[in-house]
């Protein structure tokens, strides 16, 4: 009698623990596909004329490595004008989505006008992630050249972390 209730409560602790166990997994793996990034520029030169271009060097800087994921680059100028272009010699227009496919490059931002400029650089990845750089230059003056300007930087996410 006592070795018949000693194996019930042993079967008993078996099934028990089976079942704790067998409802604590999931089928689901949680695998991270999105990884944090940011957007980094060396300071560039604060004053440029009509005609003039400024090299703007970036980097890309991920907080992890996922074999799908793609970034793409596209600026804004809301104010002045001016052309930007990639390393490659693509010349992007406003608000057009391109590849980026290196994680140094650098930008070259030429002076259409004699007012005062800003362009905003964007770079998205395909999860929804996105950083933005503000780039500022003033006509320049004889008296504050070899002045730099460190670029804004804001990050903008529209994934839900």
């Amino acid at each position: 009698m006592k070795k018949r209730i000693l194996n019930t409560i042993w079967v008993m602790g078996v099934l028990s623990l089976a079942v704790f166990c067998l409802s604590a997994c999931t089928r689901e793996l949680d695998v991270q596909q999105s990884y944090e990034f940011t957007l980094e520029a060396m300071p560039v030169q604060k004053d440029i004329v009509k005609g003039q271009t400024a090299e703007i060097c970036c980097t890309l800087k991920r907080g992890g490595d996922f074999a799908d994921t793609r970034y793409t680059i596209r600026y804004f100028q809301p104010d002045g004008k001016g052309t930007l272009r990639m390393d490659n010699g693509m010349t992007f227009k406003p608000n057009d989505r391109y590849p980026l496919t290196k994680d140094l490059f650098r930008l070259y931002y030429t002076s259409l006008s004699t007012d005062r400029q800003t362009i905003d650089v964007y770079v998205e990845d395909n999860h929804g992630r996105m950083q933005q750089l503000t780039f500022s230059f003033n006509n320049e003056k004889e008296e504050e050249k070899d002045n730099t300007s460190v670029p804004t930087v804001h990050e903008i996410n529209d994934v839900d972390g």
